[in-house]
């Protein structure tokens, strides 16, 4: 939690009034016990009604005065959460984005989910709570013990015996509950991931009927969060039952030693009245003290789990060495060079890839193609630095990718992804993620070439066509090809298709596949695929089997020197083909 605090600097003002003006809420709050004291001992006792009205008057002024210092109070604190929220949700957003993939991997996105939405809530509410109460609770409590010894010590001792023993269990269940918390939101994220996985994947689940084993499985992991919860809150929930009892027996105290007080004419009973009051406050504050301390706890294992992701640092180290790419370099040095390099998934026992070597020339088109599990993927995805090689090293333009600022070299690198993702808006929205200042000439002479202008200028609104969340209102090959549109608009030295075009028949892939070809000179494109006629026509191929290099040509010398190549030519090609 100290390590968040940063993000109430802003908010210093802010963390000052409000729990000052809780504190002068609860000055006024003690005084009123000893008006009402004052109410029973001289206005009843002498039936004064003037008296009993003037007093009656400033326990109202009282109660105003309170209420307005409790309204400032409330509004600072709740400023200051606010922002405090606003600020470090801004940050944790911030720094995931500055992971590698390799830490979002390993973390997952269903716990980032969690901890960006519900942990840091739970903080922002810990906080809020805190200052409201962090000072008013004890200072009534204190406040109503040094209090009472002003009406009487002998009386008073009640307090200071009382005051022990429920701090005693306040602090007792605060300290079983805080790790308790914790495993309520490590199960909380199990939930949340299988909500994640659902409703994603609500359709395959459908097809393959598995409904019932998800609802079964779902309600197994739902019921676990619920005996966490149960058992946490069977702890918190003794903390109130444990108070009253040990308030309400200082009450009986203080009644029978206050009456036998008064029998001798040591206590007035206006001043029984006004113990057995403050002895109230005391309770009212436990109570108020108890909700914060469950909040408090909540929030402690929620901060803990927020400080567990900022403490995750980027496997990739951005470079320093800042050049604006010449389109137009020296031929003779090769765009994309990879030099003996493998690289292991972390976690991962084997290799992905082993000893991978090869120089591609700018301009080239070059097709990557390999069984399932060969690191197609794998291999094109250390291009942009998405991870960085385990062994060797890759150039671009002759030098080291790790020097270049990863801004830099991901403008570089036009990518699509296997899985074509777009996000809610406008096809023109979604367009200009690749060049925010394109046109839309130039944004339909991309859709040209991914051949989707056809399907987008059939649509009534064209480019401002609403593109549903996950692009749900879009077939998949649509999509795909929207994808690769948002890419070309780029105008990237680099183009990777990593399997984007799956989801098209032959003849729409290529014709994407010449349109690529003869609209994007000077481009160098990388093919991923499974399927030999989508790469056979490439200048360069490269044949991937268990990560390793099989071999690297064109398609006519690798169906003279490659056994695994002809293999896959011969399993999808006819012999005219071949």
């Amino acid at each position: 939690m100290k390590q968040l605090l940063k993000y109430l600097k802003n908010y210093k003002k802010e963390t000052i009034i409000a729990p000052l003006f809780k504190m002068l809420e609860a000055t006024f709050e003690l005084f009123v016990p000893l008006v009402m004291a004052d109410i029973i001992d001289v206005g009843i006792a002498n039936n004064d009604k003037g008296y009993i009205l003037w007093m009656g008057a400033l326990l109202v002024a009282l109660a105003i005065i309170g209420l307005t210092c409790s309204l400032t109070a409330q509004y600072f604190a709740a400023k200051a959460a606010v922002g405090f929220g606003t600020e470090l949700r801004n940050d944790l957003f911030r720094h995931i984005n500055s992971l590698s993939h390799t830490e979002l991997d390993v973390i997952g996105t269903s716990t980032l989910i969690t901890r960006m939405t519900t942990d840091i809530n739970q903080v922002q509410s810990g906080v809020n709570l805190f200052l409201r109460l962090f000072l008013r609770s004890p200072f009534i409590v204190f406040g109503a013990m040094i209090m009472a010894f002003t009406i009487s010590v002998k009386a008073a001792l009640v307090f200071v015996v009382a005051i022990p023993l429920l701090a005693l269990v306040v602090f007792g269940v605060m300290k079983l509950s805080i790790p308790m918390y914790a495993n309520v939101q490590k199960q909380l994220d199990n939930v949340v991931l299988s909500t994640r996985e659902n409703i994603a994947g609500a359709r395959v689940i459908r097809a393959f009927n598995r409904q019932d084993e998800e609802k079964e499985s779902y309600e197994k992991k739902n019921h676990l969060l619920k005996a966490f919860q149960m058992k946490v809150g069977n702890l918190t929930a003794m903390m109130n039952p444990v108070t009253y009892v040990i308030v309400n027996l200082a009450i009986v105290v203080i009644v029978w030693t206050g009456g036998v007080q008064v029998d001798t004419g040591i206590l007035t009973q206006g001043e029984v009245v006004a113990l057995v009051n403050y002895m109230s406050q005391i309770l009212v504050e436990l109570i108020k003290l108890a909700n914060l301390i469950v909040t408090i706890t909540k929030a402690l294992a929620c901060a803990g789990r927020i400080s567990d992701v900022f403490k995750v640092e980027t496997s990739i180290v951005d470079g320093n060495s800042a050049d604006k790419t010449d389109t137009n370099a020296d031929v003779a040095v090769p765009i994309v060079e990879f030099d003996n390099v493998s690289f292991i998934y972390k976690g991962a026992g084997d290799e992905s890839l082993s000893n991978i070597s090869f120089r591609i020339n700018r301009g080239e088109t070059v097709g990557i193609i390999g069984s399932t599990g060969s690191g197609k993927s794998s291999l094109v995805s250390l291009i942009p630095r998405f991870y960085d090689a385990t062994k060797g090293c890759i150039r671009i333009d002759g030098r080291d990718i790790k020097e270049y600022p990863l801004q830099q070299i991901r403008d570089m690198v036009g990518f699509v992804q296997q899985k074509a993702v777009l996000f809610k808006g406008t096809i023109r929205d979604n367009m200009k993620w690749g060049d925010k200042d394109a046109k839309d000439e130039d944004i339909f002479e991309a859709l040209k070439i991914a051949q989707a202008a056809d399907f987008v200028a059939e649509k009534p609104q064209g480019l401002d066509t609403m593109i549903h969340q996950g692009g749900s209102n879009l077939s998949g090959g649509q999509k795909q090809r929207l994808t690769i549109a948002r890419a070309l608009v780029k105008k990237p030295p680099i183009l990777v298709l990593d399997d984007s075009s799956s989801a098209l028949d032959y003849a729409t892939e290529a014709k994407l596949r010449t349109a690529i070809r003869e609209n994007t000179k000077g481009m160098t494109v990388f093919i991923v695929s499974q399927r030999a006629s989508t790469v056979r026509y490439s200048d360069k191929i490269i044949v991937l089997d268990d990560g390793v290099m099989a071999g690297i040509g064109s398609h006519d010398e690798l169906m003279k020197s490659c056994d695994v190549y002809k293999e896959i030519c011969m399993s999808q090609l006819s012999a005219e083909e071949v």
